[in-house]
């Protein structure tokens, strides 16, 4: 592996005159010579026969049951899999030895379910599905995601247009279980299942934009929500529940938009309780409803839409009005048969979070608190630089209209303050995460959490104590008036230092005081498990193995956890893990493997590099070499980019299955090459906030330094000869490429690109540059149409792929493009797929975009 050092020479001129000094005694070679459109499809699927090695070794969406038997405990862990010579996912399950074993061995895999047709094709798939997929970025089939009741082992996941439940009581069967179709009445796609944590029987699911309950023992289905009115019109249909809007989903990542109430009320509050084995039993949901009227309408030509060829959207564009939220909380009741009442109590804040908080622009973030006394939003302002997070009693829950003639005034003070207790600024932005921990509270007044921040310039773990009641010290600090409290906190800073903790996740062990959290604190390129004391913090300890990535998935109980691990020339590898206390120091034992090492002849894997930039930051990146290299000869060389935000490409880990077309690049005789510049993420606010304000305006320049130091550094990499390929912001900053530097880059293939931020979403697109009102330059500037005259006169030098019935980049963007070309007289070659959305997912389609891409590579780089 070739890889510079810290420290190493920084990249300059000097760089490119040792390049340029080798030229003479260089030979230049074609890839492999001119291949027929037949040839090059073969490739492709020579390439793709390595897929199923690959897909199958990675496990997902862990979880654990502990049980006890005649023998004593026994742990099973679950996930999802490929199964091998099975082309799509299901659930498997594999049994842990709960006690240390002398020779630890490879635990064998079981299917947990009896083969059935769980997965639908992408054409069979409703709509709702289809956008799912697309905003989770799903690529796989099969069983995709499953909700899960520990307690009894019981499993509801959605499969080929239906609702699915499975049961695993007491891991006496070796058979596997029998799923069955929870019945409806229904028609259309259930989505996201989600299982009553105080009851089994019950899952709520949203169906037609509004949220529904079934109890799985008497099959009785219940409508709990009544948003919709599905009249199959957008314009005079705007209000939906459970769902979150589009925004949410794909700028800020909450993708459920109902919660489950997670603990009984207590007994002190006789409104809410809830007395255990009690019948009938009241149960809650938090709810949030969608009111898009005032988001704009896009009509996206569809070949295979009902509505003679035409889908509607609601997408607001950068600077036009985003969708209003609001909270209810839903309550209904259910007798000791399964039957749920008539009666479904819908009550609603006795005004909206926007009348408390009307800087509030989006709802980032909800839930309940573990004891169920509050509810919790995180809010985050239009230009996303203030985040609060508040407490709301679930007393200011009131059945609508109940007092329509109170004033504010009046309603303030008969309903408990809504809380704020922390605020989070920032002079960039706030990248929103899911760390969010309640800790138990030694008095009322106190509410301690275990909360993330990047006001640091990092993103690190913070212990914050909020202190609910009246300070005699600082009575300004609250405003009954206005029925918002503003709590004094305190906190203690839990990690620091010029390192990430990853957003997503963490677990915390109360008892001990411990938490838990993946971080790259050794190498901004390895993602590892660390822990670090709550009581006392000093420096976290690592507890994964260096010189790998890894993913984690812990027992409920943190007593064990699995670890899925790669690097950049390793296949994914997984093992379980027990976590062992000794005094104060945590250790780990190996209690089994899950996937041991293995290597595929035919896999060529990419190698990192490092250099010190011109401007003195280190940059990382990664290239393949062409395969069947000959000394001494240049090739042929695709930068394969994408540049933005919240994106890093270049990590050490396994890059078989993501990258695969990269792979086929290299087989097919061509260097690739990849560069995670400023902007990119991982690596600090202020690292990732050098593009704030100018999209498209830096990115080039850093992708240009990387290249040449790397060609002055490698020997087959030919400047002359050199491809700009990317999708999405890649495909936008290939545009930029070609645009701005056409001296380096010959070609460009461009996928799905952005091409003008005013026509993207609003929490996308101001979040980096503002509103088109407030930074009118930056988005003109950003605007590829704004550089049309500087593309290349010749011909066979630009290439633009797009999906027709893309919904995140609309064709509006490759439409602006063409019209600007076109009037320019600019040369370009256009592919549409008039089927596909953001990415190719179809079969056929897919095969034909990468064979596409050879043949207009070897045709005119």
């Amino acid at each position: 592996m070739f890889k510079k050092a810290k420290g190493a020479r920084m990249a300059s001129e000097a760089t490119l005159d040792l390049y340029e000094s080798s030229m003479s005694s260089i030979q230049y070679s074609n890839p492999q010579g001119k291949k027929s459109w037949d040839d090059l499809r073969q490739a492709v699927r020579e390439t793709r026969k390595l897929l199923p090695a690959f897909a199958s070794r990675i496990p997902s969406n862990f979880t654990f049951r502990t049980i006890q038997t005649n023998y004593g405990p026994m742990t099973r862990i679950y996930f999802l899999g490929i199964p091998p010579k099975n082309r799509e996912n299901t659930l498997i399950y594999v049994d842990v030895p709960t006690q240390l074993q002398e020779e630890v061995g490879t635990l064998p895999w079981c299917n947990l379910l009896d083969a059935f047709p769980s997965g639908a094709p992408a054409g069979q798939m409703s709509r709702e599905e289809q956008l799912q997929r697309e905003r989770k970025r799903v690529g796989i089939f099969g069983i995709t995601s499953y909700d899960f009741a520990e307690s009894a082992g019981r499993f509801i996941f959605p499969a080929c247009n239906n609702l699915y439940v499975c049961d695993d009581h007491n891991f006496s069967s070796e058979e596997p279980c029998i799923p069955q179709v929870v019945n409806t009445g229904c028609l259309g796609a259930r989505m996201d299942p989600q299982i009553c944590p105080n009851n089994m029987d019950l899952v709520a699911f949203v169906h037609c934009n509004d949220v529904w309950v079934t109890c799985l023992s008497s099959g009785q289905e219940r409508r709990l929500t009544f948003s919709h009115k599905g009249t199959g019109q957008l314009v005079t249909d705007p209000l939906s529940s459970g769902v979150p809007s589009f925004v949410i989903q794909e700028e800020f990542d909450r993708y459920t938009g109902f919660w489950w109430q997670p603990a009984d009320m207590p007994r002190t509050d006789p409104q809410y309780c809830v007395v255990k084995g009690s019948w009938p039993r009241t149960y809650r949901l938090l709810v949030e409803e969608v009111d898009e009227s005032d988001v704009e309408i896009l009509h996206i030509y569809s070949p295979s839409s009902d509505n003679v060829g035409i889908d509607e959207y609601r997408y607001p564009r950068a600077g036009s009005k985003n969708a209003h939220t609001f909270l209810k909380m839903i309550e209904f009741t259910v007798d000791e048969d399964g039957q749920i009442s008539d009666t479904i109590t819908e009550k609603r804040l006795y005004r909206p979070l926007s009348f408390f908080f009307p800087w509030m622009e989006y709802l980032v973030r909800a839930g309940w608190t573990p004891d169920s006394k509050y509810v919790y939003v995180q809010l985050l302002d239009r230009r996303q630089r203030r985040l609060a997070l508040i407490l709301i009693p679930v007393a200011c829950f009131v059945i609508e209209n109940s007092d329509i003639d109170m004033t504010f005034s009046e309603e303030s003070w008969k309903y408990p303050a809504l809380q704020i207790i922390y605020e989070d600024t920032s002079d960039i932005w706030i990248n929103t995460h899911d760390i969010l921990h309640f800790l138990p509270s030694k008095c009322d007044e106190e509410v301690p959490f275990i909360w993330s921040s990047e006001k640091s310039g990092f993103r690190h773990l913070y212990k914050v104590t909020a202190y609910t009641g009246q300070s005699s010290t600082s009575p300004d600090v609250f405003d009954l008036s206005e029925g918002v409290m503003k709590s004094e906190t305190t906190e203690v800073p839990l990690t620091r230092g010029e390192w990430e903790v990853s957003g997503k996740q963490i677990w915390v062990n109360e008892e001990k005081e411990l938490i838990y959290f993946l971080g790259l604190k050794d190498s901004p390129i390895e993602t590892h498990l660390y822990m670090v004391s709550i009581k006392s913090p000093v420096e976290p300890v690592r507890l994964t193995e260096r010189k790998y990535s890894h993913t984690i998935f812990f027992s409920s109980d943190l007593s064990m956890f699995v670890t899925v691990f790669s690097s950049i020339d390793q296949f994914p590898m997984s093992n379980v893990y027990k976590i062992q206390y000794v005094g104060q120091r945590v250790s780990t034992q190996l209690l089994g493997v899950l996937m041991g090492p293995s290597s595929c002849k035919e896999y060529h894997p990419p190698e990192l590099f490092n250099y010190q930039s011109i401007a003195g930051h280190i940059v990382h990146g990664m290239y393949y070499r062409p395969h069947n290299q000959e000394h001494g000869r240049r090739y042929p060389t695709v930068l394969f980019v994408y540049g933005g935000p919240q994106v890093q490409l270049v990590t050490n880990s396994f890059k078989g299955l993501k990258f695969i077309r990269l792979h086929t690049l290299a087989s097919q005789g061509y260097a690739v090459v990849v560069i995670d510049g400023r902007g990119s993420c991982n690596r600090g606010l202020r690292f990732e906030s050098h593009i704030m304000h100018r999209l498209g305006l830096t990115e080039i320049e850093e992708q240009v330094e990387g290249l040449k130091w790397l060609a002055s550094n490698v020997d087959f990499i030919d400047l002359s000869r050199v491809a700009i390929h990317g999708w999405s912001y890649g495909g936008y900053l290939s545009l930029m490429g070609l645009a701005q530097r056409s001296d380096i880059f010959k070609v460009a293939i461009v996928g799905a690109p952005v091409v003008d931020w005013a026509l993207y979403d609003t929490g996308y697109t101001e979040r980096y540059m503002d509103t088109p009102d407030n930074n009118r330059r930056g988005y003109q500037c950003g605007a590829v149409t704004s550089y049309v005259d500087n593309f290349p006169d010749q011909d066979n030098r630009l290439l633009i792929i797009h999906g027709l019935i893309d919904e995140n980049v609309h064709f509006q963007h490759t439409s602006a493009l063409i019209n600007a070309l076109v009037k320019a007289c600019k040369p370009y070659q256009l592919q549409v797929y008039p089927n596909e959305r953001h990415g190719i997912r179809n079969h056929e389609a897919n095969e034909h975009y990468k064979t596409m891409v050879l043949n207009f590579l070897q045709n005119n780089l």
